[in-house]
């Protein structure tokens, strides 16, 4: 049976999650590209949410490959963009009764109160659709932006105004100059069914779910189309308010319908976990009888203030969490295991499955995490076994079905040769302690074809250089056909498209689509610094690791010198990189080891020619502690260490996890220890924590 995440061992954990990676990207591109998705919204949803609770878990696994805190997917391209002024950010994940009260508690903690305190929440179900920005200047609506990667969305204006549901005009006195209200866009099931009839009676092809139906229609570029499609919207939050009309969730919601939305009527007050569970069995019951999709149910902490206190880990706001309904289960035949090769060269089993419905979706993948998992199970191929999709979606391996084994199976057996065209040998990696962990590599590393691709993948990638037109199956093709090797060619792409080959001639394509393509390119020479770092492909270093980066060293040239002083073994770099927040050993071993290689220095310098990295975006708060470099020690009284870091944080004040002679303060609590030393030593400016509420406000 496959295991919670909570049960996983750390290489049980970094196999999952490299499935999770291929899985989701395969998802997008489908949903985003090709508008042609083979699972619903909801269950991308789980599927993210998983990926993500197992990072949360391991927070080492938030390598190059992470996708967990991304929103969305990047833009299509098919409309404008709008930017959103305040981002769209995606929810944790609960699966059991034990997580929301985990949830609840770590709440407490944070804001420090005492069991008895009252502490208020709201329970609303998870709708099922498509997320959607509405701004509002001086009441009126002047554009609509879907969700896209969180930061920038689709301008979808002249179809959401197509929208009975969505107001051209807010009711009421006291409208904000700027309003921004967001919820979601959806199809009830009715209206669903009698569309599919139409589309049966005009003998076109039936649409799959309601989700993906409501996206499609709203991502027309007709707008007329959208407008015979029978969509509607629930609004259930904000983005920017230039004024605020409530305090509380609670009446924020009741203020969204006043000035016209539709808000969900079943919307609970709650005052503990066990309130939000009564809630959520009530929700679940009611399930079947709703006229539209939910996959779950959404707790908020009630008063805004507190939520502001919150804040965010990553891009998950901590005051808010949605308990997914529970997984489906079926039965299949296994008729043969896959073998994939991730960018860092770990082979992941997957099981062929005969394909099953499960849950409305047609499931024929299963992981099966790694090698030891095989042998606990005792898969083998011709097995007859049971499958869960984890929250809704993701297809687990659970067991077999012993008295439906055929006879004469045989044990699998891992293979000891890469499936790459070199077969090279596969090693089983060590662990911290130096023993064997469960994850098996390919020993060709770079010069493995599978692990080149996979690192050309994740370079063209939303979270790294986000090149329209280019995804994977481009990357496939081209890197066979030998035209695409490193990631400075495809920015030298265009130069020798019409010498040794030529694009236009290639099925799929022709002039304009290639003219996109090198558009898309050349739109893309000029890149953050974060996003450049994450591009790399160095392991360990995600996107939370990247923006750290980036943040301390605020230019390429200075994280690429320091980073050559970490791989020759320089003291001083090391230190200074270790006093960053969010960087530790692994991540410095892991750049080091980058670095030292010469062919990876090679790439670096070749692609490098080829673009203008940005320095990194300067705090923008305007603060007596932004752009400084604080350090936390010791116990505070008035708040917790993550509230400090948080509030520090918004006040644009970087917030290293050691102190260095780089450090501007160190805010010291009751029992500081060597950090407070450290900084006696170094001269830097001690401060107690009232001095510090004193210096921020």
């Amino acid at each position: 049976m496959a295991k919670d995440v909570d049960a996983l061992s750390e290489k049980q954990a970094k196999t999952e999650h490299a499935r999770l990676h291929a899985e989701l990207l395969e998802h997008e591109k489908r949903y985003y590209q090709d508008d042609k998705p083979t699972v619903t919204d909801a269950e991308y949803d789980a599927l993210r949410q998983r990926y993500r609770a197992i990072e949360e878990r391991f927070p080492d696994l938030k390598t190059s490959e992470s996708l967990s805190l991304k929103v969305g997917a990047a833009p299509s391209g098919r409309f404008a963009k709008i930017k959103h002024s305040v981002p769209m950010l995606s929810l944790d994940n609960a699966f059991a009764d034990e997580d929301v009260e985990d949830f609840v508690q770590r709440i407490r903690r944070f804001l420090r109160l005492g069991e008895t305190e009252p502490l208020a929440m709201t329970a609303e179900p998870k709708i099922d659709g498509l997320s959607m920005s509405l701004r509002y200047e001086g009441g009126k609506l002047v554009n609509a932006a879907t969700r896209g990667d969180g930061a920038v969305g689709e301008d979808v204006t002249a179809n959401i105004r197509t929208l009975k549901d969505v107001p051209q005009k807010l009711s009421g006195k006291g409208i904000p100059d700027i309003a921004e209200v967001r919820g979601e866009v959806y199809m009830t099931k009715a209206d669903f069914l009698a569309l599919n009839e139409r589309q049966k009676a005009a003998g076109k092809e039936l649409y799959v779910n309601p989700r993906n139906t409501a996206a499609g229609s709203l991502r027309q570029k007709d707008a007329s189309i959208t407008a015979s499609r029978p969509l509607r919207f629930f609004a259930y939050a904000w983005g920017r308010m230039s004024e605020m009309p409530a305090d509380t969730q609670s009446g924020m919601v009741k203020w969204l319908g006043k000035v016209g939305f539709h808000t969900n009527p079943i919307f609970k007050l709650c005052h503990s976990s066990d309130d939000l569970l009564k809630v959520y069995e009530l929700i679940g019951s009611r399930r079947a009888e709703l006229d539209y999709d939910i996959d779950g149910v959404v707790y908020k902490v009630d008063r805004l203030d507190w939520q502001e206190r919150l804040g965010f880990v990553s891009r998950n706001p901590r005051w808010a969490i949605a308990h997914k309904f529970p997984a489906e289960q079926a039965t299949t035949i296994i008729r043969d295991i896959e073998i994939q090769v991730g960018r860092t060269g770990a082979l992941t089993p997957v099981a062929k499955l005969e394909p099953v419905g499960v849950g409305g979706v047609i499931v024929q993948n299963a992981t099966l995490h790694n090698a030891d998992e095989i042998k606990r199970l005792d898969v083998r191929i011709g097995d007859t076994v049971m499958i869960q999709r984890a929250g809704d979606v993701i297809p687990q391996v659970l067991g077999i079905v012993p008295e439906k084994r055929p006879k004469g199976t045989e044990e699998y057996e891992f293979p000891k040769k890469c499936p790459c065209s070199l077969k090279t040998p596969v090693v089983r990696e060590l662990n911290s302690a130096g023993t064997e962990g469960v994850r098996f590599r390919c020993s060709g590393e770079f010069a493995c074809p599978f692990q080149k691709t996979e690192h050309l993948k994740l370079f063209v990638s939303r979270s790294a250089f986000d090149i329209d037109g280019l995804g994977g199956k481009q990357i496939d093709y081209f890197f066979e056909q030998g035209w695409v090797k490193e990631p400075a060619d495809i920015f030298t792409l265009e130069k020798r498209n019409g010498k040794n080959f030529r694009l236009e001639d290639i099925e799929g394509y022709g002039e304009t689509s290639v003219r996109n393509l090198f558009g898309a390119i050349g739109s893309r020479r000029d890149i953050a610094l974060e996003r450049f770092i994450f591009s790399l492909g160095i392991r360990h270093v995600g996107d939370t690791t990247a923006r750290a980066l980036a943040r301390g060293y605020g230019t390429w040239q200075a994280f690429h010198d320091a980073a050559l002083l970490v791989a020759k073994g320089d003291d001083e770099a090391r230190v200074e990189m270790d006093a960053l927040d969010q960087i530790g050993d692994t991540v410095i071993d892991a750049i080091a080891t980058y670095f030292k290689e010469k062919h990876n220095l090679g790439i670096v310098e070749r692609l490098t020619a080829e673009v203008k990295i940005e320095d990194a975006e300067k705090p923008v708060a305007d603060t007596a502690v932004a752009g400084k470099t604080v350090v936390f020690t010791g116990s505070l009284e008035k708040m917790t260490r993550d509230e400090a870091k948080a509030m520090a944080e918004r006040l644009g004040a970087k917030v290293a996890g050691s102190v260095s002679k780089k450090t501007d303060y160190v805010v010291a609590g009751a029992e500081a220890g060597s950090k407070l030393k450290k900084a006696q030593e170094l001269g830097v400016a001690i401060l107690t924590e009232d001095e510090w509420l004193k210096m921020v406000g």
